[in-house]
């Protein structure tokens, strides 16, 4: 099995380095690359990817426990 390396980026998006498969409510399945980008600031008009909508609207730092 290959490495997957998952990073929550600050004010950005989830970055998923590595082959990973993706699949919507339904269970279809999306398609995806080495590296996806998924949105976490719901800004996005390619959702669940993100398109850098979020530039200068979204602020949400990242805080480990």
């Amino acid at each position: 099995m290959s490495e997957v390396k998952v990073t929550i980026n600050d004010n950005g998006p989830i970055a998923i380095k590595g082959e990973i498969e993706l699949y919507d409510g339904e269970g279809q399945r999306i398609e995806t690359k080495k590296a996806t980008f998924l949105c976490r600031c719901g800004l996005s008009g390619n959702k669940p990817f993100c398109d850098g909508s979020h530039k200068g609207k979204f602020e949400n730092k990242v805080r480990a426990k």
